[in-house]
Protein backbone atom coordinates (compact mmCIF):
# COMPACT_ATOMS: atom_id res chain seq x y z
CA UNK A 1 0.00 0.00 0.00
CA UNK A 2 1.40 3.39 -0.96
CA UNK A 3 1.31 6.41 1.27
CA UNK A 4 -1.16 8.04 -1.08
CA UNK A 5 -3.74 5.27 -0.62
CA UNK A 6 -4.03 6.16 3.07
CA UNK A 7 -5.82 9.37 2.19
CA UNK A 8 -9.56 9.60 1.48
CA UNK A 9 -10.71 12.17 -1.06
CA UNK A 10 -14.00 13.92 -0.39
CA UNK A 11 -16.62 14.31 -3.14
CA UNK A 12 -14.70 11.98 -5.44
CA UNK A 13 -16.73 11.23 -8.56
CA UNK A 14 -16.28 8.12 -10.70
CA UNK A 15 -17.38 7.48 -14.26
CA UNK A 16 -17.77 3.71 -14.19
CA UNK A 17 -18.44 3.68 -17.96
CA UNK A 18 -18.40 6.20 -20.81
CA UNK A 19 -21.60 8.20 -20.87
CA UNK A 20 -23.76 9.34 -23.76
CA UNK A 21 -26.97 11.27 -23.30
CA UNK A 22 -29.02 12.87 -26.05
CA UNK A 23 -31.69 14.41 -23.83
CA UNK A 24 -31.31 16.14 -20.48
CA UNK A 25 -33.66 15.33 -17.61
CA UNK A 26 -35.52 18.56 -18.29
CA UNK A 27 -36.02 17.59 -21.94
CA UNK A 28 -37.16 14.10 -20.90
CA UNK A 29 -39.67 15.68 -18.54
CA UNK A 30 -40.97 17.92 -21.35
CA UNK A 31 -41.53 14.92 -23.61
CA UNK A 32 -43.19 12.98 -20.80
CA UNK A 33 -45.53 15.85 -19.97
CA UNK A 34 -46.30 16.19 -23.67
CA UNK A 35 -47.19 12.50 -23.83
CA UNK A 36 -49.46 12.88 -20.79
CA UNK A 37 -51.21 15.82 -22.47
CA UNK A 38 -51.61 13.83 -25.68
CA UNK A 39 -53.12 10.85 -23.88
CA UNK A 40 -55.44 13.04 -21.82
CA UNK A 41 -56.54 15.40 -24.60
CA UNK A 42 -56.34 13.30 -27.79
CA UNK A 43 -56.38 9.81 -26.33
CA UNK A 44 -55.91 6.60 -28.28
CA UNK A 45 -58.11 4.18 -30.18
CA UNK A 46 -58.35 0.82 -28.41
CA UNK A 47 -59.88 -2.18 -30.19
CA UNK A 48 -59.67 -4.82 -27.48
CA UNK A 49 -62.89 -5.48 -25.57
CA UNK A 50 -61.02 -6.77 -22.51
CA UNK A 51 -58.64 -3.80 -22.56
CA UNK A 52 -61.56 -1.36 -22.81
CA UNK A 53 -63.21 -2.94 -19.77
CA UNK A 54 -59.95 -2.74 -17.79
CA UNK A 55 -59.40 0.88 -18.80
CA UNK A 56 -62.96 1.93 -17.88
CA UNK A 57 -62.67 0.27 -14.46
CA UNK A 58 -59.22 1.78 -14.01
CA UNK A 59 -60.44 5.37 -14.30
CA UNK A 60 -59.98 6.16 -18.00
CA UNK A 61 -62.59 7.99 -20.05
CA UNK A 62 -63.94 5.55 -22.63
CA UNK A 63 -66.07 6.72 -25.55
CA UNK A 64 -66.58 3.83 -27.94
CA UNK A 65 -63.08 2.80 -28.96
CA UNK A 66 -61.55 6.18 -28.10
CA UNK A 67 -59.92 6.20 -24.68
CA UNK A 68 -58.54 9.22 -22.87
CA UNK A 69 -56.13 8.68 -20.03
CA UNK A 70 -56.16 10.90 -16.93
CA UNK A 71 -52.59 11.60 -15.90
CA UNK A 72 -52.99 9.98 -12.50
CA UNK A 73 -53.85 6.64 -14.18
CA UNK A 74 -50.62 6.75 -16.18
CA UNK A 75 -48.58 7.86 -13.17
CA UNK A 76 -50.01 5.05 -11.03
CA UNK A 77 -49.05 2.50 -13.70
CA UNK A 78 -45.49 3.84 -13.87
CA UNK A 79 -45.17 3.52 -10.10
CA UNK A 80 -46.37 -0.09 -10.11
CA UNK A 81 -44.27 -1.52 -12.95
CA UNK A 82 -40.99 -3.25 -11.94
CA UNK A 83 -37.81 -1.28 -12.59
CA UNK A 84 -35.86 -4.55 -12.51
CA UNK A 85 -36.44 -7.85 -14.29
CA UNK A 86 -34.03 -10.80 -14.18
CA UNK A 87 -34.04 -13.22 -17.12
CA UNK A 88 -32.55 -16.70 -16.89
CA UNK A 89 -31.17 -19.04 -19.50
CA UNK A 90 -32.86 -22.30 -20.42
CA UNK A 91 -31.21 -24.03 -17.46
CA UNK A 92 -32.48 -21.53 -14.90
CA UNK A 93 -29.18 -19.64 -14.54
CA UNK A 94 -29.87 -15.92 -14.11
CA UNK A 95 -27.98 -14.21 -16.96
CA UNK A 96 -29.78 -10.98 -17.97
CA UNK A 97 -30.18 -8.44 -15.19
CA UNK A 98 -32.48 -5.84 -16.73
CA UNK A 99 -31.93 -2.93 -14.39
CA UNK A 100 -30.50 0.56 -14.51
CA UNK A 101 -28.33 0.84 -17.67
CA UNK A 102 -27.38 -2.83 -18.09
CA UNK A 103 -27.41 -3.70 -21.79
CA UNK A 104 -27.95 -6.97 -23.66
CA UNK A 105 -27.68 -7.66 -27.40
CA UNK A 106 -29.36 -10.11 -29.76
CA UNK A 107 -30.98 -10.63 -33.18
CA UNK A 108 -34.37 -9.44 -34.38
CA UNK A 109 -37.45 -11.18 -35.76
CA UNK A 110 -40.00 -11.14 -38.53
CA UNK A 111 -37.84 -10.74 -41.65
CA UNK A 112 -39.67 -11.77 -44.82
CA UNK A 113 -36.45 -12.89 -46.51
CA UNK A 114 -33.10 -14.31 -45.54
CA UNK A 115 -29.73 -14.46 -47.27
CA UNK A 116 -29.04 -18.15 -47.82
CA UNK A 117 -25.67 -18.75 -46.17
CA UNK A 118 -24.72 -21.53 -48.56
CA UNK A 119 -25.47 -19.94 -51.94
CA UNK A 120 -25.97 -16.23 -51.17
CA UNK A 121 -29.50 -16.13 -52.58
CA UNK A 122 -32.22 -13.95 -51.07
CA UNK A 123 -35.15 -16.25 -50.34
CA UNK A 124 -38.01 -16.92 -47.94
CA UNK A 125 -36.94 -18.15 -44.48
CA UNK A 126 -37.52 -21.75 -43.42
CA UNK A 127 -37.68 -23.42 -40.02
CA UNK A 128 -34.19 -24.80 -40.62
CA UNK A 129 -32.93 -21.20 -40.84
CA UNK A 130 -34.35 -20.45 -37.39
CA UNK A 131 -32.57 -23.55 -36.09
CA UNK A 132 -29.30 -22.18 -37.52
CA UNK A 133 -29.94 -18.81 -35.88
CA UNK A 134 -30.34 -20.57 -32.55
CA UNK A 135 -27.08 -22.49 -32.98
CA UNK A 136 -25.14 -19.42 -34.07
CA UNK A 137 -26.43 -17.28 -31.19
CA UNK A 138 -25.67 -20.15 -28.81
CA UNK A 139 -22.04 -20.14 -30.00
CA UNK A 140 -21.55 -16.36 -29.99
CA UNK A 141 -20.09 -15.09 -26.67
CA UNK A 142 -21.48 -11.56 -27.02
CA UNK A 143 -25.02 -12.44 -28.14
CA UNK A 144 -27.08 -12.41 -24.96
CA UNK A 145 -30.43 -13.67 -26.24
CA UNK A 146 -32.00 -15.31 -29.28
CA UNK A 147 -34.78 -14.27 -31.64
CA UNK A 148 -36.03 -16.00 -34.76
CA UNK A 149 -34.58 -13.44 -37.26
CA UNK A 150 -36.89 -14.54 -40.09
CA UNK A 151 -40.51 -15.76 -40.20
CA UNK A 152 -40.39 -19.41 -41.29
CA UNK A 153 -42.57 -19.86 -44.36
CA UNK A 154 -42.48 -23.67 -44.72
CA UNK A 155 -44.88 -24.34 -41.82
CA UNK A 156 -48.54 -23.62 -41.07
CA UNK A 157 -48.59 -19.80 -41.48
CA UNK A 158 -50.61 -19.12 -38.34
CA UNK A 159 -48.17 -21.24 -36.30
CA UNK A 160 -44.87 -19.88 -37.64
CA UNK A 161 -44.24 -18.29 -34.23
CA UNK A 162 -44.84 -21.60 -32.41
CA UNK A 163 -42.50 -23.44 -34.75
CA UNK A 164 -39.89 -20.69 -34.40
CA UNK A 165 -39.89 -21.00 -30.62
CA UNK A 166 -39.58 -24.78 -30.86
CA UNK A 167 -36.62 -24.37 -33.23
CA UNK A 168 -34.89 -21.88 -30.94
CA UNK A 169 -35.46 -23.63 -27.62
CA UNK A 170 -33.99 -26.83 -29.05
CA UNK A 171 -30.90 -25.06 -30.39
CA UNK A 172 -29.79 -22.61 -27.72
CA UNK A 173 -29.67 -22.40 -23.96
CA UNK A 174 -29.79 -18.60 -24.10
CA UNK A 175 -32.89 -16.55 -23.24
CA UNK A 176 -35.43 -16.18 -26.05
CA UNK A 177 -37.47 -13.14 -27.04
CA UNK A 178 -40.45 -14.42 -28.99
CA UNK A 179 -43.23 -12.72 -30.98
CA UNK A 180 -46.62 -14.47 -31.03
CA UNK A 181 -49.49 -14.07 -33.47
CA UNK A 182 -52.28 -14.35 -30.92
CA UNK A 183 -53.27 -15.44 -27.44
CA UNK A 184 -53.60 -19.11 -28.43
CA UNK A 185 -50.06 -19.07 -29.81
CA UNK A 186 -48.90 -17.29 -26.64
CA UNK A 187 -50.36 -20.20 -24.69
CA UNK A 188 -48.57 -22.74 -26.90
CA UNK A 189 -45.26 -20.96 -26.41
CA UNK A 190 -45.86 -20.59 -22.68
CA UNK A 191 -46.65 -24.30 -22.37
CA UNK A 192 -43.42 -25.25 -24.17
CA UNK A 193 -41.40 -22.88 -22.00
CA UNK A 194 -43.02 -24.26 -18.85
CA UNK A 195 -42.19 -27.81 -19.98
CA UNK A 196 -38.53 -26.78 -20.32
CA UNK A 197 -38.48 -24.92 -16.99
CA UNK A 198 -40.26 -27.74 -15.15
CA UNK A 199 -43.52 -25.94 -14.41
CA UNK A 200 -45.25 -22.60 -14.95
CA UNK A 201 -44.29 -21.59 -11.41
CA UNK A 202 -40.62 -22.36 -12.12
CA UNK A 203 -40.85 -20.36 -15.35
CA UNK A 204 -42.41 -17.38 -13.59
CA UNK A 205 -39.69 -17.40 -10.92
CA UNK A 206 -36.88 -17.68 -13.48
CA UNK A 207 -38.27 -16.70 -16.89
CA UNK A 208 -36.11 -17.49 -19.90
CA UNK A 209 -38.63 -16.06 -22.37
CA UNK A 210 -39.83 -12.54 -23.07
CA UNK A 211 -42.88 -12.00 -25.25
CA UNK A 212 -42.45 -9.43 -28.01
CA UNK A 213 -45.60 -7.54 -29.03
CA UNK A 214 -45.65 -5.12 -31.95
CA UNK A 215 -48.44 -2.61 -32.53
CA UNK A 216 -49.14 0.23 -34.94
CA UNK A 217 -48.59 3.92 -34.35
CA UNK A 218 -49.91 6.51 -33.98
CA UNK A 219 -52.26 6.04 -31.04
CA UNK A 220 -53.96 2.87 -32.34
CA UNK A 221 -53.91 -0.32 -30.31
CA UNK A 222 -55.43 -3.38 -31.90
CA UNK A 223 -57.10 -6.30 -30.15
CA UNK A 224 -54.33 -8.76 -30.92
CA UNK A 225 -51.52 -6.66 -29.41
CA UNK A 226 -53.41 -5.69 -26.25
CA UNK A 227 -54.83 -9.16 -25.62
CA UNK A 228 -51.32 -10.63 -25.84
CA UNK A 229 -50.12 -7.95 -23.43
CA UNK A 230 -52.92 -8.85 -21.01
CA UNK A 231 -52.05 -12.55 -21.38
CA UNK A 232 -48.39 -11.90 -20.57
CA UNK A 233 -49.32 -9.75 -17.56
CA UNK A 234 -51.75 -12.29 -16.12
CA UNK A 235 -49.10 -15.01 -16.44
CA UNK A 236 -46.30 -12.83 -15.02
CA UNK A 237 -44.16 -13.24 -18.14
CA UNK A 238 -42.07 -10.22 -19.26
CA UNK A 239 -43.40 -8.47 -22.34
CA UNK A 240 -41.84 -5.94 -24.71
CA UNK A 241 -44.51 -3.62 -26.11
CA UNK A 242 -43.19 -2.30 -29.40
CA UNK A 243 -45.02 0.34 -31.47
CA UNK A 244 -43.53 0.93 -34.91
CA UNK A 245 -42.95 4.69 -34.95
CA UNK A 246 -41.39 6.31 -38.01
CA UNK A 247 -40.65 10.03 -38.17
CA UNK A 248 -42.38 11.66 -41.13
CA UNK A 249 -44.73 8.70 -41.58
CA UNK A 250 -46.82 7.63 -38.59
CA UNK A 251 -45.19 10.24 -36.37
CA UNK A 252 -44.26 13.92 -36.68
CA UNK A 253 -41.17 14.55 -38.79
CA UNK A 254 -39.44 16.12 -35.79
CA UNK A 255 -37.44 13.72 -33.66
CA UNK A 256 -38.90 15.05 -30.40
CA UNK A 257 -42.42 14.51 -31.74
CA UNK A 258 -41.55 10.97 -32.79
CA UNK A 259 -40.21 10.09 -29.35
CA UNK A 260 -43.33 11.62 -27.79
CA UNK A 261 -45.63 9.43 -29.94
CA UNK A 262 -43.53 6.33 -29.19
CA UNK A 263 -43.72 7.11 -25.48
CA UNK A 264 -47.47 7.78 -25.53
CA UNK A 265 -48.16 4.50 -27.33
CA UNK A 266 -45.95 2.60 -24.90
CA UNK A 267 -47.75 4.17 -21.96
CA UNK A 268 -51.06 2.83 -23.30
CA UNK A 269 -49.60 -0.69 -23.29
CA UNK A 270 -48.10 -0.07 -19.85
CA UNK A 271 -51.42 1.05 -18.34
CA UNK A 272 -53.28 -1.97 -19.78
CA UNK A 273 -50.55 -4.29 -18.50
CA UNK A 274 -50.69 -2.90 -14.97
CA UNK A 275 -54.49 -2.89 -14.87
CA UNK A 276 -54.45 -6.56 -15.89
CA UNK A 277 -52.01 -7.35 -13.09
CA UNK A 278 -50.32 -4.78 -10.90
CA UNK A 279 -46.57 -5.29 -10.95
CA UNK A 280 -46.57 -7.23 -14.23
CA UNK A 281 -43.10 -7.18 -15.84
CA UNK A 282 -43.22 -4.74 -18.77
CA UNK A 283 -40.52 -3.39 -21.08
CA UNK A 284 -41.00 -0.32 -23.26
CA UNK A 285 -40.02 -1.00 -26.84
CA UNK A 286 -40.45 0.16 -30.34
CA UNK A 287 -38.97 0.45 -33.77
CA UNK A 288 -38.27 4.16 -33.67
CA UNK A 289 -36.75 5.40 -36.91
CA UNK A 290 -37.33 7.58 -39.96
CA UNK A 291 -39.12 7.36 -43.27
CA UNK A 292 -37.47 8.47 -46.50
CA UNK A 293 -39.85 11.15 -47.77
CA UNK A 294 -38.87 10.42 -51.40
CA UNK A 295 -40.10 6.81 -51.44
CA UNK A 296 -41.86 6.28 -48.12
CA UNK A 297 -39.51 3.49 -47.04
CA UNK A 298 -38.35 3.21 -43.42
CA UNK A 299 -34.65 3.30 -42.60
CA UNK A 300 -32.78 1.09 -40.13
CA UNK A 301 -29.38 2.61 -40.85
CA UNK A 302 -30.06 6.36 -40.68
CA UNK A 303 -28.14 8.35 -38.05
CA UNK A 304 -31.48 9.71 -36.86
CA UNK A 305 -32.51 6.15 -35.99
CA UNK A 306 -29.65 5.98 -33.49
CA UNK A 307 -30.53 9.42 -32.13
CA UNK A 308 -34.17 8.40 -31.71
CA UNK A 309 -33.24 5.14 -30.00
CA UNK A 310 -30.91 6.98 -27.62
CA UNK A 311 -33.47 9.68 -26.88
CA UNK A 312 -36.17 7.09 -26.26
CA UNK A 313 -33.81 5.27 -23.89
CA UNK A 314 -33.11 8.54 -22.05
CA UNK A 315 -36.83 9.13 -21.48
CA UNK A 316 -37.35 5.56 -20.28
CA UNK A 317 -34.46 5.90 -17.85
CA UNK A 318 -35.82 9.22 -16.58
CA UNK A 319 -39.14 7.49 -15.81
CA UNK A 320 -37.44 4.50 -14.20
CA UNK A 321 -38.72 2.16 -16.92
CA UNK A 322 -36.89 -0.62 -18.75
CA UNK A 323 -36.66 -0.28 -22.52
CA UNK A 324 -35.69 -2.00 -25.74
CA UNK A 325 -34.26 -0.43 -28.90
CA UNK A 326 -32.84 -1.51 -32.25
CA UNK A 327 -29.23 -1.67 -33.46
CA UNK A 328 -26.89 -3.86 -35.46
CA UNK A 329 -28.98 -3.59 -38.60
CA UNK A 330 -28.55 -1.89 -41.96
CA UNK A 331 -30.36 -0.67 -45.05
CA UNK A 332 -27.80 -2.45 -47.22
CA UNK A 333 -28.92 -5.43 -49.30
CA UNK A 334 -25.75 -7.50 -48.95
CA UNK A 335 -22.51 -7.99 -46.99
CA UNK A 336 -20.66 -4.77 -47.81
CA UNK A 337 -19.05 -1.69 -46.27
CA UNK A 338 -22.40 0.09 -45.83
CA UNK A 339 -23.66 -2.85 -43.80
CA UNK A 340 -20.63 -2.81 -41.53
CA UNK A 341 -20.68 0.96 -41.02
CA UNK A 342 -24.38 1.24 -40.22
CA UNK A 343 -24.46 -1.81 -37.98
CA UNK A 344 -21.35 -0.88 -36.00
CA UNK A 345 -22.30 2.76 -35.41
CA UNK A 346 -25.78 1.84 -34.19
CA UNK A 347 -24.42 -0.88 -31.88
CA UNK A 348 -22.08 1.63 -30.26
CA UNK A 349 -24.71 4.34 -29.83
CA UNK A 350 -27.20 1.78 -28.53
CA UNK A 351 -24.73 0.59 -25.92
CA UNK A 352 -23.71 4.09 -24.88
CA UNK A 353 -27.35 5.14 -24.50
CA UNK A 354 -27.96 2.37 -21.96
CA UNK A 355 -30.97 0.72 -23.59
CA UNK A 356 -31.53 -2.54 -21.70
CA UNK A 357 -32.38 -4.80 -24.66
CA UNK A 358 -30.82 -4.02 -28.03
CA UNK A 359 -32.28 -6.18 -30.78
CA UNK A 360 -32.56 -6.41 -34.59
CA UNK A 361 -28.94 -7.49 -35.01
CA UNK A 362 -28.56 -9.28 -38.33
CA UNK A 363 -31.28 -7.45 -40.27
CA UNK A 364 -30.72 -5.89 -43.69
CA UNK A 365 -32.90 -3.97 -46.13
CA UNK A 366 -34.85 -1.91 -43.55
CA UNK A 367 -35.58 -5.12 -41.63
CA UNK A 368 -36.96 -7.13 -44.54
CA UNK A 369 -33.98 -9.50 -44.86
CA UNK A 370 -32.02 -11.49 -42.30
CA UNK A 371 -28.32 -12.37 -42.49
CA UNK A 372 -26.58 -15.04 -40.41
CA UNK A 373 -23.22 -13.56 -41.34
CA UNK A 374 -24.19 -10.13 -40.03
CA UNK A 375 -25.03 -11.74 -36.68
CA UNK A 376 -21.55 -13.28 -36.58
CA UNK A 377 -19.83 -10.03 -37.55
CA UNK A 378 -21.94 -8.05 -35.07
CA UNK A 379 -20.82 -10.36 -32.28
CA UNK A 380 -17.29 -9.09 -32.85
CA UNK A 381 -18.47 -5.47 -32.88
CA UNK A 382 -20.49 -6.01 -29.70
CA UNK A 383 -17.35 -7.36 -28.05
CA UNK A 384 -15.62 -4.08 -28.87
CA UNK A 385 -18.59 -2.05 -27.61
CA UNK A 386 -18.76 -3.97 -24.35
CA UNK A 387 -15.05 -3.28 -23.81
CA UNK A 388 -15.60 0.43 -24.40
CA UNK A 389 -18.53 0.38 -21.98
CA UNK A 390 -16.36 -1.15 -19.25
CA UNK A 391 -14.53 2.15 -19.23
CA UNK A 392 -11.28 2.83 -17.37
CA UNK A 393 -10.79 1.68 -13.81
CA UNK A 394 -8.82 4.24 -11.81
CA UNK A 395 -7.19 3.23 -8.52
CA UNK A 396 -3.69 3.00 -7.05
CA UNK A 397 -2.97 -0.34 -8.70
CA UNK A 398 -4.23 0.58 -12.19
CA UNK A 399 -2.41 3.94 -12.15
CA UNK A 400 0.72 1.87 -11.45
CA UNK A 401 2.82 4.65 -9.88
CA UNK A 402 4.96 2.10 -8.01
CA UNK A 403 5.49 0.04 -11.17
CA UNK A 404 6.49 3.12 -13.16
CA UNK A 405 8.96 4.03 -10.43
CA UNK A 406 10.41 0.51 -10.49
CA UNK A 407 10.85 0.43 -14.28
CA UNK A 408 12.14 3.98 -14.48
CA UNK A 409 12.95 6.17 -17.50
CA UNK A 410 13.72 4.31 -20.73
CA UNK A 411 12.54 0.94 -19.39
CA UNK A 412 9.77 -1.32 -20.65
CA UNK A 413 6.89 -3.04 -18.89
CA UNK A 414 6.61 -6.34 -20.80
CA UNK A 415 8.24 -8.44 -18.11
CA UNK A 416 6.50 -6.88 -15.14
CA UNK A 417 4.16 -8.95 -12.99
CA UNK A 418 1.70 -6.04 -13.18
CA UNK A 419 1.61 -6.45 -16.98
CA UNK A 420 0.98 -10.19 -16.75
CA UNK A 421 -1.81 -9.59 -14.25
CA UNK A 422 -3.73 -7.04 -16.26
CA UNK A 423 -3.10 -7.42 -19.98
CA UNK A 424 -5.83 -10.04 -20.48
CA UNK A 425 -8.50 -7.91 -18.81
CA UNK A 426 -7.38 -4.49 -20.03
CA UNK A 427 -7.06 -5.38 -23.73
CA UNK A 428 -9.87 -6.70 -25.92
CA UNK A 429 -8.75 -9.38 -28.38
CA UNK A 430 -10.47 -9.73 -31.77
CA UNK A 431 -11.43 -13.04 -33.34
CA UNK A 432 -12.29 -11.70 -36.80
CA UNK A 433 -10.59 -8.35 -37.25
CA UNK A 434 -7.08 -8.55 -38.64
CA UNK A 435 -4.08 -7.10 -36.79
CA UNK A 436 -1.32 -9.07 -38.52
CA UNK A 437 1.59 -7.51 -40.34
CA UNK A 438 1.04 -7.40 -44.09
CA UNK A 439 3.33 -10.36 -44.88
CA UNK A 440 1.69 -12.54 -42.24
CA UNK A 441 -1.79 -11.57 -43.43
CA UNK A 442 -0.78 -12.41 -47.01
CA UNK A 443 0.74 -15.73 -45.97
CA UNK A 444 -2.53 -16.67 -44.29
CA UNK A 445 -4.44 -16.18 -47.52
CA UNK A 446 -4.97 -12.42 -47.55
CA UNK A 447 -8.61 -12.94 -46.58
CA UNK A 448 -11.12 -10.11 -46.40
CA UNK A 449 -13.39 -9.55 -43.44
CA UNK A 450 -16.28 -11.06 -45.41
CA UNK A 451 -14.27 -14.23 -46.04
CA UNK A 452 -13.28 -14.55 -42.41
CA UNK A 453 -16.88 -14.08 -41.28
CA UNK A 454 -18.06 -16.74 -43.74
CA UNK A 455 -15.44 -19.20 -42.49
CA UNK A 456 -16.38 -18.59 -38.85
CA UNK A 457 -20.08 -19.01 -39.61
CA UNK A 458 -19.38 -22.24 -41.49
CA UNK A 459 -17.28 -23.51 -38.59
CA UNK A 460 -20.15 -22.93 -36.16
CA UNK A 461 -22.62 -24.69 -38.46
CA UNK A 462 -20.26 -27.65 -38.86
CA UNK A 463 -19.04 -28.03 -35.30
CA UNK A 464 -21.16 -26.29 -32.67
CA UNK A 465 -23.67 -28.57 -30.98
CA UNK A 466 -25.96 -26.88 -28.43
CA UNK A 467 -26.70 -28.61 -25.16
CA UNK A 468 -29.61 -31.00 -25.89
CA UNK A 469 -32.89 -31.00 -24.03
CA UNK A 470 -33.94 -34.18 -22.20
CA UNK A 471 -35.95 -36.64 -24.32
CA UNK A 472 -38.96 -36.27 -22.01
CA UNK A 473 -38.98 -32.50 -22.52
CA UNK A 474 -38.58 -32.87 -26.29
CA UNK A 475 -41.58 -35.21 -26.33
CA UNK A 476 -43.67 -32.66 -24.38
CA UNK A 477 -42.68 -29.88 -26.79
CA UNK A 478 -43.52 -32.03 -29.79
CA UNK A 479 -46.95 -32.85 -28.32
CA UNK A 480 -47.69 -29.14 -27.76
CA UNK A 481 -46.78 -28.31 -31.39
CA UNK A 482 -48.93 -31.19 -32.65
CA UNK A 483 -51.81 -29.98 -30.48
CA UNK A 484 -51.51 -26.52 -32.02
CA UNK A 485 -51.42 -28.00 -35.54
CA UNK A 486 -54.57 -30.03 -34.81
CA UNK A 487 -56.33 -26.93 -33.47
CA UNK A 488 -55.48 -24.92 -36.58
CA UNK A 489 -56.57 -27.75 -38.90
CA UNK A 490 -59.93 -27.92 -37.12
CA UNK A 491 -60.34 -24.16 -37.32
CA UNK A 492 -59.75 -24.20 -41.09
CA UNK A 493 -62.42 -26.85 -41.63
CA UNK A 494 -65.10 -24.76 -39.93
Amino acid sequence: MTAKSLYVRANYEVNQTPQFKVLSDDQCEEIYLGALETLERTGADVYSKEALELLAKGGCWVDGTRVRFPSYVVEKAIRSVPSRIVISDRNGVRTMFLEDHNIYYGPGSGSEFIIDFFNGERRRPQKSDVELVGRIVDAMPNMDFAMELGTCMDVTPTLADVHAFEALVRNTTKPIIQPAYGVKQCQDILDMAAAVAGSLKDLQQNPFIIFYTETSSPLRHFEEALDKTIFAAKNSIPNIYAPSTFAGGVAPVTLAGTILIALADNLVGLVVSQLAREGAPFIMGGIVSTVDISDGMPSYGAPEASLLAAGFSNVASYLGLLCSSIAGCSDSKCFDAQMGLEAASSLLVGGLSGSNIIQKSGKLEYGATGSLELIVMNDETIGMVKRILRGIQVNDETMAVDVIDCVGPGGHFLGEEHTMKYFRTEFWRPTLMNRFRYDEWKANGGKTMAQRVKEKTQNIINNHRPEPLPEKTLAEIKAIVERAESREATRKKK
